[in-house]
């Protein structure tokens, strides 16, 4: 599913009557779709949809706008709704959390706990909780609140957006585009017929083309449609008109690992790639550098676009895949373990999700398949075997792992790691075991494990002993000391 934008329709070129009945049409779009979703939050927090209603059974009955509550001797009536929650519903919750406090007081909390983990629902703040916050942070809506609100109710009532059907003669049966004559038809809830002239799609058009005629020529609409969902967004000035159209995958695309894969780490100012073969072993390594300090987004973008063509130009040449690692960017590549201040400061406007897009979408207009693997420990598993053994940089290391991880390969712990591990931790999986090598070993400076003896022994009882004479600082030394064998580790 791909959304493709139109060009920019300009408000002071349409008729005012236009303008008005869009952005009442947004108005009433936005406060149908919110009133509908926090219908659907509150049936989902309470249990109940729809209304309410007493049990047949239950003391407690509804007749009219009376409350009436029977008890053996006698029938209390309530005349209302507020009369009957706060003198007899209140009174009867607190009676009950109170007895159920007495006499399970730890179950009954630990329960609670469990249930609100699984049942809690997340609320929208619709119009940003940023902005709505801002009333109260931001200077000048302290001073001028009228404003504040204009813009409020702008972020909040500022998009429409009408799904297709299938059955419907061109995927939608509120709007009608014309391939032909690049016109926009459609109605807003006020009745004003609006016509958009002039409507394109700088990309995607081939696509939009495609999709409506194809739809209109299908005989059994209602077996064989597609729907066609469109979007309208205000932009202030202008407006955003949107396509939502499905886009069938490459057909031809190669997902082949008979040959080996190609393998990627992504990084502030390069990608690191390494090409394996069917057993895993590594062919050849190397590095796209590209420099993003003081770039607008407009340039990041065309420069991780670039990028993107040339690695998938070489993974068709190769005739591989490509496999990337998935990534949480606020944690593994933000904290930058192996940047510095600098790459930090990039990272910081470096739009890591603009490059895995990038290079999924000119892999898939290529037909090259694109993997995506768990990345934990990839890069300390490159620096701490691979990197020294290879002769290659810590990132092209990574990539080197992000590949066999693609191919299905297990990095276990060499032997003379394995000697050191506590008991607990030897008879647990391997990523736990990397856990805790890593771990021992992060205070360690990266240069220092060009100079280790990882394969020179098949058991030590010290991790210093990896390292020769010198490499470490009497700091790193002295932190290695700690770790003995397993014997010492409780």
């Amino acid at each position: 599913m791909k959304a493709y934008f139109s060009n920019r329709i300009y408000k002071d070129t349409l008729p005012e009557e236009y303008t008005n009945s869009i952005s009442h049409a947004h108005l009433l779009f936005s406060r149908a779709k919110q009133f509908s979703f926090q219908t659907q939050v509150l049936e989902k927090r309470s249990g109940v949809n729809g209304s309410p209603k007493f049990n047949q059974t239950s003391r407690e009955q509804q007749f009219g706008y009376f409350f009436v509550v029977q008890f053996k001797y006698r029938a209390d009536i309530y005349y209302h709704a507020y009369q009957f929650e706060h003198d007899y519903l209140n009174v009867q919750i607190a009676f009950f959390k109170s007895k159920l406090g007495r006499l399970e007081f730890r179950l009954d909390r630990l329960q609670k706990q469990l249930k609100s983990l699984k049942n809690s629902i997340n609320s929208v703040v619709f119009g940003t909780k940023k902005l709505f916050k801002a009333q109260h942070t931001k200077e000048n809506y302290q001073n001028d609140h009228e404003q504040w609100r204009k813009d409020w109710e702008r972020s909040r009532y500022n998009q429409i957006t009408i799904s297709g059907r299938k059955d419907a003669k061109v995927g939608n049966f509120v709007f009608c585009y014309t391939p032909e004559t690049r016109e926009l038809h459609f109605t807003p809830p006020n009745g004003t017929e609006i016509i958009i002239d002039n409507l394109v799609f700088p990309y995607g058009q081939e696509q939009i083309d495609h999709a409506i005629e194809t739809q209109m020529s299908c005989k059994n609409k209602k077996k064989y449609g597609n729907p066609i969902a469109w979007s309208v967004e205000d932009h202030g000035d202008y407006y955003i008109f949107k396509c939502i159209v499905d886009v069938p995958g490459n057909p031809h695309k190669n997902d082949s690992r008979a040959d080996g894969l190609l393998g990627l780490d992504l990084n502030v100012d390069h990608i690191a790639w390494s090409n394996i073969n069917t057993t895993g072993q590594l062919i050849k390594s190397g590095v796209f550098s590209f420099d993003l300090e003081g770039k607008t987004s407009e340039q990041i973008t065309k420069m991780i676009e670039n990028k993107a063509v040339v690695i998938v130009d070489l993974a068709m040449k190769l005739n591989k895949p490509i496999a990337l690692e998935k990534l949480n960017t606020t944690q593994s590549k933000v904290s930058q373990p192996y940047g510095n201040r600098k790459a930090n400061k990039a990272m910081s406007h470096f739009a890591y999700n603009k490059m895995i897009s990038a290079i999924k979408n000119r892999a898939e207009k290529m037909g090259v398949a694109v993997f995506d693997v768990n990345s934990a420990y990839t890069s300390q598993i490159g620096k701490i075997k691979y990197m020294k053994r290879m002769g290659i940089s810590i990132h092209q290391a990574a990539s080197y792992v992000i590949a066999r991880r693609a191919m299905g390969f297990k990095e276990t712990l060499p032997p003379v790691l394995h000697s050191l591990l506590p008991e607990k931790i030897a008879g647990l999986q391997h990523w736990a075991q990397w856990k805790w090598i890593s771990s021992c070993l992060s205070d360690v400076r990266k240069h220092a494990f060009y100079r280790k003896e990882l394969f020179a022994y098949d058991k030590i009882d010290s991790m210093n002993q990896l390292f020769p004479q010198g490499a470490l600082s009497d700091f790193e030394a002295k932190g290695l000391l700690k770790v003995k064998s397993r014997k010492h580790i409780a």
